[in-house]
């Protein structure tokens, strides 16, 4: 499904248009796909009784800028035309799907259509239109939309009714009066079900209870048809089932009723059932199989599951499928395996077994029984049980699950052998050694299905009165589904206490796993099943990764195989990293759960003082790669030709710290908080050109913060002053210079000799007045030759070149730069010289220069830098008057700014796509472009970038004639 209207506008997967105004334009246009919508219909919807004057041109900037997150989107006489499929547009599909139910139901084929009526009505995520600002819309389409659910969902409801489901669709039925208490068939379908369930009692006080609402609110009586269903139950008249069959062996759980999401898993158990039958076992997805001689059916098994289902193609049943869910503890694994077994409807039967410890012969004779042994025909011997249970087994097509299974040896003997038939197996582990199986690792609920469930178990209306505090809730379980059912728990059982209260009380680290617990449900006492699981090398492991607070890891970190910790679902495989290294991660509720197994053996202070070195080392070494002759140890490197690192070995390193970067930047807290004060400013300063190049500002704040405290409470003057220098670079790289000379100021008394050089070097960067910086670059340069410091000559004569538009220095700090074998300097000075040449009118050695610059980039991975080589560039090319190469560079420098964060790069993109726009007379594109570029310099206040955006603006009117 490509868009999504039932619930909040979705876009794909899951992304939506931002602006209010964008996506209630394209809401309109999806609702009437394939058909032309006038211009003044669209103004209606946006804008109501009373647009604004310049509402049609507004509307063609918001058309434009949907046609770069849409396609299809084209302008007829008079209007749009959003040209996609219908049936990948859910309200349009939930149309389709219900009229094709209605069409089979007359034709007789009631446990098909109540299938169609599920599929149709799993489509709705939520309100329909939720979140699209437009009366409107919500007038024409949003409660029609919603009295077709209503009208769907009592249809459903009288053909389960019809098929003696009475029992399953009670608390369905509960659901509906209490939000539309007024409807009276909801009332009576109520009462028969209930009915038909055995609940005689319970049908007839549903009666008084809806009479008294009818007679509160309306001041009416109960209507026929309500009064009809009192009349049925007084006189013993229940809904006869339509099917004749004997009911099917059924040994599942009860399923959740409050169950959430988890699409993508049911959808892939019920494809691979599906495929069972239909022969396609490669898992991709045949057609469907229909409900024939003890086949599947795929279809819904109620709130939030539904799934797609076939045109009922009976297919032949092929081998037995086993399917391994996986994943760590508390996500949910036992509760998916129930609703994917619940929405099979296999001819012979669901068996259901928990494994947990039991021996596999145990197993087998409860599963022996439900076939129907009775106790003296069960053998004692273990494969007496297993070849009389592959027998029975045989000629059925059954659903079996297998929940909380411990290893491969113990799943074999239950699997059964019946063509078609269908195991479910839940474990921590992926159960790799099982022949054939499938496996799919189960993670956590993502932030809105996670806060869905919440307000399920606490209370819709508890949640949405304090919405912050709830998802402060969700982001402390970690959206793991037991802590979340746990926490919804508490809430409901004490009415007096706040959401904001069960927040604040999970946010102390120290108790958050004595608050998730809630009678027999405890998220330590699941963590401490899988952690006595495990041998004592293991456990060890685990204890010492609760030393650190990062989300993921390499193995390197301790130096250990962290395979086996995957393989009992303490932690979770991340893939291969950009460097080539596999990741692990963990929940952070087990990194709490090791945590305190490792305080009970002194806490993390040991565990990261014997990695401090091996972390220092390998991070100052990906440092020393980064930046040949680096001037922060005081003394110079001085590279010849043939010492020049290959650009491969220089990728690499930015590679592994660009992988490592999570974990280093939590590393840096770790030792600080266990008061390893020299281990933490140095891994601060050690991370700084990795922040630099790929503009992770956020990161070089924090850790910055973080390294000054470790320098003053160590004592280290050098240190303090290494990363004042650093934090110096930071405020200017964000154009704060008044900050970054405050920084620089508060470091000259630290230090003395070169270091002291260099941050007069800085200074002069930062000063205003530009005899004064030439002076002070000057001085710098001085005595950095009187030293031999080449870096920091190279450094001082490329500022003294872009401070006075002076070619000579800037070519000799290119060289200079050549000679160390440092190519980032190398292309900081092409990008001066490239500007120097634009301003002088040298279009085509600016050219070269920039090239040169984006292709050492390019060698290097560095994209920031890139995209600041590729906006001078595109302002070359519209000096030579091509504006479409312009429009091409601006563009990919636009893209990368915005990839990256960087709102003053993607400011100045904007403006130099806009008048590239210009030049090429696309007038709603400029105005388009400037007007995200004056929201980017409002947000920076920008004053000068903003002045320059509205000269822009002011001339794409006047070309206009507006």
């Amino acid at each position: 499904m490509r868009f999504g209207l039932l619930g909040p506008l979705r876009v794909g997967d899951g992304g939506e248009p931002g602006p209010a105004k964008h996506r209630a334009l394209l809401a309109a246009l999806l609702l009437s796909a394939g058909t032309a919508v006038p211009v003044e219909r669209l103004i209606t919807v946006l804008w109501g009784d009373r647009p604004p004057a310049s509402a049609e041109s507004v509307l063609r900037v918001y058309v434009s800028a949907l046609r770069k997150l849409v396609g299809g989107i084209t302008t007829v006489p008079g209007g749009y035309l959003l040209a996609v499929d219908r049936d990948e547009i859910d309200c349009h599909r939930f149309e389709r799907l219900v009229g094709e139910a209605r069409r089979i139901r007359e034709a007789g084929g009631h446990v098909e259509a109540a299938a169609r009526f599920r599929e149709a009505l799993a489509l709705w995520r939520g309100e329909a239109l939720a979140g699209v600002d437009s009366a409107e819309l919500r007038r024409t389409h949003a409660v029609p939309l919603e009295e077709s659910r209503l009208t769907a969902l009592e249809e459903r409801v009288d053909l389960d009714l019809r098929l003696g489901r009475g029992g399953e669709v009670v608390g369905e039925l509960r659901a509906l009066v209490n939000s539309h208490p007024l409807r009276e068939r909801g009332w009576a379908h109520l009462m028969a079900a209930l009915h038909q369930a055995g609940r005689r009692s319970e049908a007839l006080a549903a009666y008084q209870e809806a009479r008294r609402v009818l007679v509160d609110e309306l001041g009416l009586e109960p209507g026929p048809e309500l009064r009809e269903a009192h009349d049925r139950v007084l006189a013993g008249e229940v809904v006869a089932p339509a099917r004749i069959s004997t009911t099917p062996l059924d040994e599942l759980p009860p399923d959740i009723s409050d169950f959430t999401g988890r699409r993508d898993v049911l959808s892939w158990v019920t494809r691979w059932a599906r495929d069972t039958t239909t022969g396609n076992t490669d898992g991709t997805g045949g057609p469907a199989a229909g409900f024939s001689n003890g086949g599947f059916a795929t279809g819904s098994g109620g709130g939030g599951g539904g799934l797609a289902s076939g045109a009922g193609v009976v297919g032949v049943a092929r081998a037995p499928v086993c399917l391994v869910v996986h994943g760590p503890a508390g996500c949910g694994k036992s509760a998916v395996a129930v609703r994917a077994a619940n929405l099979l409807e296999p001819g012979d039967g669901r068996l259901y077994a928990v494994l947990g410890e039991r021996a596999p012969g145990a197993v087998l004779e409860d599963l022996l029984r439900s076939l129907g042994r009775p106790d003296g025909a069960v053998p004692p011997a273990l494969d007496e049980r297993v070849r009389l249970y592959r027998r029975l087994t045989s000629a059925r097509r059954l659903v079996v699950v297998l929940d909380d299974a411990a290893g491969e040896t113990q799943v074999r003997p239950l699997l059964p052998t019946g063509p078609g038939s269908v195991t479910i197996v839940t474990s921590r582990s992926p159960l790799a050694g099982l022949e054939a199986a499938r496996p799919y690792e189960l993670g956590v609920l993502d932030p809105d299905e996670a806060l869905e469930m919440l307000a399920g178990v606490a209370g819709r209306d508890r949640v949405a009165a304090e919405p912050e505090a709830a998802r402060e809730i969700v982001r402390l379980c970690g959206g793991l589904p037991l802590a979340l059912r746990i926490a919804g728990s508490r809430l409901a059982r004490r009415s007096g206490w706040t959401v904001a209260h069960l927040a604040g009380r999970l946010g102390d680290e120290r108790r958050r796993l004595d608050e998730l617990s809630a009678g027999d449900l405890a998220v330590r006492g699941s963590l401490a099943l899988g952690y006595r699981g495990l041998a004592e090398p293991e456990r060890r492991l685990l204890r010492e990764l609760g030393a650190f607070t990062a989300p993921d890891f390499a193995p390197w970190v301790l130096g250990e195989d962290l395979e086996p910790l995957a393989e009992a679902g303490l932690l979770q495989s991340r893939g291969l990293d950009e460097a080539g290294q596999e990741r692990f991660g963990r929940h952070d509720l087990t990194r709490l759960y090791a945590a305190e197994r490792l305080a009970e053996e002194g806490g993390p202070g040991p565990v990261l003082a014997a990695r401090a070195a091996e972390i220092l080392d390998r991070t100052r070494r990906a440092r020393a790669t980064l930046l040949p002759a680096e001037p922060g140890s005081g003394r110079t490197l001085v590279r010849t030709a043939e010492q020049i690192l290959e650009t491969g070995r220089l990728r690499q390193e930015a590679r592994w710290l660009s992988a490592e970067r999570r974990f280093l930047v939590a590393a840096v807290g770790d030792f600080f908080r266990a008061g390893l004060y020299e281990a933490a400013w140095r891994l601060a300063f050690y991370l700084t050109p990795l922040f630099e190049l790929a503009g992770h500002h956020d990161d070089w704040h924090a850790t910055t913060a973080t390294g000054l405290d470790a320098a003053r409470a160590a004592g280290h003057r050098q240190g303090e002053a290494l990363l004042l220098r650093g934090l110096a670079d930071l405020h200017r790289a964000e154009g704060r210079n008044d900050a970054a000379a405050a920084a620089l100021r508060a470091a000259q008394p630290l230090v003395e000799g070169l270091e002291l050089a260099r941050i007069t070097l800085r200074l002069g960067l930062v000063e205003p007045r530009r005899a004064e910086a030439e002076r002070v670059l000057r001085r710098a340069l001085h005595v950095f030759g009187q030293a031999g410091d080449q870096r920091g000559r190279a450094d001082a004569l490329r500022a003294l070149g872009a401070l006075l538009s002076g070619r000579e220095p800037l070519e000799e700090s290119l060289a200079v730069y050549r000679e160390l074998g440092d190519p980032r300097g190398e292309a900081e000075a092409l990008l001066d010289l490239a500007r120097l040449h634009l301003g002088a009118g040298r279009r085509a050695e600016a050219r070269a220069c920039a090239e040169r610059r984006v292709a050492i980039n390019r060698r290097l991975g560095d994209r920031l830098p890139e995209a600041s080589g590729l906006l001078v560039l595109a302002r070359v090319a519209r000096a030579e008057g091509l504006p479409d190469a312009a429009e091409d560079s601006a563009g990919q420098a636009l893209e990368t700014f915005t990839v990256y964060g960087d709102r003053r790069g993607s400011g100045a993109a904007l403006l130099v796509l806009a008048e590239s726009y210009l030049d090429m007379e696309k007038i709603d594109e400029a105005v388009e472009a400037l007007t995200r570029a004056m929201g980017e310099f409002d947000r920076l206040g920008d004053e000068l970038g903003r002045a320059a955006a509205e000269r822009l603006a002011s001339e794409a009117r006047g070309r206009r004639g507006v």
